[in-house]
């Protein structure tokens, strides 16, 4: 377990693989993220990267000035809806898109961003819309 702001910047600047790798493995409590936020903003995307990150620093994190940042975020696998529906209307196109393939993203989510501005979006909605059409999700009309 990461015991603080430090051990993070150590283990993400280390050259050690092992070292590197505890830093997207490890689990550290809610304070130590949010230190590591505050004292070292230039990590906030490492931090988002992280494999065992609480729900609740993703969803601070999701309002990040940084679209790299919010991209990472919009692609871990535990997001909630609210949060995935939150990021839907992200003015960055990868976020957009990272919510658009998400397994997570409700299905009015779907409908909206099926007529996102960005082609590449607005496609891949209409993909998943017409997946779980397919497979007879209720609530998935044939629009």
């Amino acid at each position: 377990m990461i015991q603080s702001a430090e051990e993070f910047v150590e283990l993400r600047s280390s050259s050690d693989p092992a070292m590197y790798s505890r830093a997207a493995h490890d689990q550290a409590p809610l304070e130590v993220w949010r230190e590591v936020i505050a004292r070292h903003p230039d990590l906030r995307f490492w931090v988002a990267q992280n494999k065992t990150v609480q729900l609740e620093i993703l969803a601070f994190l999701a309002g990040d000035p940084d679209r790299r940042v919010r991209s990472m975020v919009a692609r871990k696998r535990s997001l909630t809806a609210e949060i995935l529906e939150r990021m839907s209307f992200d003015d960055d196109e990868s976020v957009r898109y990272s919510v658009a393939c998400h397994r997570n993203t409700p299905l009015a989510v779907l409908e909206r961003l099926a007529e996102d501005p960005w082609s590449v979006v607005r496609d891949r909605a209409r993909t998943r819309l017409a997946d779980r059409r397919s497979r007879g999700e209720p609530g998935v009309g044939s629009s």
